[in-house]
């Protein structure tokens, strides 16, 4: 599309679709029909109106999950992607607690769910214990125990293990030099004094520790069925699904585990009989097939969503654009700059690309407006008080000429640089080839298979030049965020994660030590949200857009919307069929 089509679209759409979690919220709808409710507004099903697509399944039926892509990880110890957490952590596996089933800002809230509470703290917030639930059961009905938990908490630790969640890492005292349970070592930090008490022991008081364990790393794996880096192909459930087959990159089935018990799940509501995900399906075509809704394919959702390109096709089609949610996703979209070496071992380089990235056409190539906001600092509103913080004014469109003056001073002209993508994002790396050009930086475009993404950035030694990507934060907090992506201390040489710049600076991880032991939430806000405007004059990064998730879902299916406490994500949880006669095989 041209930038003038991307604009008459973006104002459609932006007329036509519920964008955001600010409006307030209206009773959840349960009509079951496929047209959204009316609200004299214009609102459609989604965060904003509080709404679900499709109305309230009924229990039965096979659901059909369409994707370009494999899993990175299903392993719970190595799970830490959108939206494969969504997936296992609903599906597969319950941790000890979760976020809200619930349409708008009540989804970010924390509830109980392998646990009886949102957990006791003592010791000023340095020590944290849980109590499991009564009842609890895996998939061959053996009862989960604490020091399952605390195994898989354990696992976390293990090299051969990469690209999960760091924060076990980062929190427990005395895992400075632990490698993992593998070897027959294991953290004292963490106790089990009986099969349904489990105590964290932390290096320093985290007060929101009930949200760090809503994590699949807090989930339980018995350790009998360690299977090393093969365990991703087949978790043990503790959840209301089981694998079932799993051709890697074809196909995963899962069905029912009989063994769980929906009085001990207050969230999952495990609507359908089985759940089929198809992989390998190439550019838009889950988009048509969804938009179509022929036979199988009205039992449809897609992960992770609807290409924007896409999004066109639904707004003449009103019966399509009543299946179709855009929700906000408190995550951010960054140029990421390896800093470990050449160029981008210079500030004033890197501040030279701040100052030539065309943000305005990246959301354009991202469908606009209606889809995306410009970025203008790390930190997305939702993690500072709503408001877009812009300390360094830089125009929305760029200014060559100002960072062709910055190279010039860095006597770094005539820069060659190549910048690495995931597939789907080859037309955002174009775009960032064309702005930088402008500055007389020449870019090479490479790309990779959304299943090998992830571990090609992990590789830092061989890490790319440039890449795009984002970060979510796990929960609603500053906490959940800076530190991942530019904290030094957390770059691994191979599964790293979130500090894709490879940025080290003692004066930023010294901050970064002393905000995390502020006990006071609102100056601690503060605190990162200051952080967050010196560290944009460091520059390890352009922040590109604030984006949102369209979401489709086939005429047959109910119980669609983007929870915010997975970035945006259908919650998976809850969705389900209208009809499950509809939905056999």
């Amino acid at each position: 599309m041209t930038r003038r089509t991307h604009a008459a679209l973006a104002a459609a759409l932006a007329a036509t679709l519920t964008l955001g979690l600010g409006a307030c919220k209206n009773d959840k709808s349960d009509s079951g029909s496929d047209a959204a409710p009316s609200s004299g507004q214009g609102q459609g099903p989604g965060a904003a109106s509080g709404s679900v697509i499709g109305g309230t399944p009924a229990k039965g039926g096979t659901l059909n999950v369409l994707t370009n892509q494999d899993f990175a990880h299903l392993d719970p110890a190595r799970n830490w992607t959108v939206p494969h957490m969504d997936f296992g952590t609903r599906l597969i596996y319950r941790t000890l607690t979760t976020f809200k089933s619930e349409p708008g800002a009540a989804g970010s809230e924390i509830v109980p769910d392998l646990a009886t509470d949102l957990g006791k703290s003592s010791d000023g917030g340095k020590v944290w214990t849980f109590t499991l639930k009564e009842g609890l059961k895996y998939e061959d009905g053996t009862p989960i125990k604490s020091a399952d938990i605390k195994y898989n908490v354990e696992r976390s630790f293990s090299p051969d293990l990469t690209g999960g969640p760091d924060y076990a890492v980062q929190y427990l005292a005395g895992g400075e030099n632990y490698k993992g349970p593998l070897t027959g070592e294991h953290l004292a930090s963490i106790e089990t004094p009986d099969d349904r008490t489990i105590v964290f022991h932390l290096k320093r008081p985290v007060a929101e520790f009930s949200d760090t364990v809503t994590l699949p790393t807090f989930s339980p794996v018995p350790q009998s069925q360690e299977k090393g880096t093969q365990y991703d192909s087949r978790p043990f459930s503790s959840g209301p699904y089981k694998i079932d087959t799993y051709d890697r990159g074809k196909q995963l089935v899962l069905v029912r585990n009989t063994n769980w018990d929906q009085s001990t799940d207050t969230v999952r509501k495990a609507y359908p009989d089985r759940i089929v995900v198809t992989q390998g399906i190439k550019g838009g075509q889950a988009d048509d097939r969804i938009i179509a809704s022929d036979g199988a394919d009205a039992n449809a959702i897609e992960m992770p969503w609807m290409a924007h390109e896409s999004v066109s096709k639904v707004l003449t089609k009103p019966d399509v654009k009543a299946r179709m949610a855009a929700e906000q996703t408190g995550c951010t979209d960054m140029l990421y700059l390896n800093t470990s070496k050449a160029p981008f071992d210079d500030p004033k380089v890197r501040e030279a690309m701040m100052w030539a990235v065309d943000r305005e056409a990246q959301v354009t190539a991202f469908g606009g407006p209606a889809m995306a906001d410009v970025a203008t600092s790390y930190l997305p509103p939702s993690l500072t008080g709503g408001t877009k913080a812009d300390p360094l004014r830089i125009p929305a469109a760029g200014d060559p000429e100002k960072a062709k003056d910055l190279l010039k001073e860095a006597g770094k002209t005539g820069l060659k640089v190549s910048i690495t993508v995931s597939l789907g994002d080859k037309t955002r790396a174009e775009t960032i080839q064309q702005s930088l050009a402008k500055a007389g930086v020449q870019v090479t475009v490479n790309t990779v298979d959304p299943s090998a993404f992830t571990d090609t950035l992990g590789d830092t030694k061989n890490a790319p030049e440039l890449t795009i990507n984002g970060w979510c934060p796990d929960y609603p907090s500053g906490a959940t965020f800076l530190p991942f992506i530019f904290d030094g201390r957390t770059i691994k040489e191979k599964g790293n994660q979130g500090n894709y710049s490879q940025f080290r600076d003692q004066a930023t991880m010294d901050r970064m030590d002393q905000i995390a032991a502020m006990t006071d939430v609102n100056e601690a806000n503060k605190a990162w949200q200051q952080l967050d405007e010196d560290l944009l004059k460091k520059a390890p990064a352009v922040p590109l857009m604030w984006q949102r998730r369209p979401l489709l879902a086939g005429t047959n299916v109910a119980g669609a919307f983007g929870n915010s406490g997975y970035a945006g994500m259908i919650d998976l949880a809850v969705v389900g069929l209208k009809d499950p006669s509809k939905g056999k095989g």
